[in-house]
């Protein structure tokens, strides 16, 4: 039965990290974009975004974080789920989503420092990394050894071309009503 509560907490965290995860990217895409306005509207805007991206990050997105590690780890040595393969293949799909977290707290100690080294376009081609990352996690998780993974790997370039042809059209379509 405690193991069905980790499983829950687990769950939980992850939709709460994923969550921050998506949001803070769009934050650093309105702080950036608030260096095309006026002066003093651009000193109050970018002074409430590094409070907005401050508050989002240390106490809902890095302890969800956490507490999705902790509790997948426990999952992982009651269950020995690191002796199956496809457990394999999403330890790496969440190691690389530990690394694209690690970055983007990056980005937030560089915006504080008023680094502007992404455009806002650049970040929203990496705002869809993240959703490229939980879709094949999901995938994996829900198909486990059922899963084709020839047709997994094709289906995951297709959503990836398609997410990222979609932030090139939206780019396309904000500059044209601008």
């Amino acid at each position: 039965m405690a193991y069905l509560y980790i499983k829950s907490i687990h769950l939980i965290f992850v939709v709460s990290w994923m969550a921050g995860l998506f949001y803070i990217v769009r934050l650093f895409i309105y702080h950036t974009e608030a260096n095309e306005k006026p002066e003093q509207e651009k000193l109050v805007l970018q002074k409430q975004f590094q409070v907005m991206e401050s508050k989002l990050w240390n106490i809902i997105t890095t302890p969800a974080m956490i507490l999705t590690v902790l509790s997948g780890t426990y999952m992982l040595i009651v269950n020995k789920l690191y002796l199956q393969s496809w457990m394999l293949v999403k330890l790496t799909f969440v190691i690389g989503l530990l690394i694209y977290h690690f970055k983007c707290q990056h980005i937030i100690k560089q915006l504080k420092r008023d680094i502007y080294s992404w455009s806002s376009t650049q970040l929203r081609i990496w705002n869809e990394i993240a959703t490229i990352f939980l879709v094949t996690i999901v995938f994996i998780v829900i198909l486990k050894s059922a899963m084709d993974w020839i047709y997994g790997l094709i289906g995951l370039i297709l959503f990836a071309i398609i997410i990222m042809s979609a932030v090139k059209i939206y780019k396309y379509y904000r500059q044209k009503s601008s």
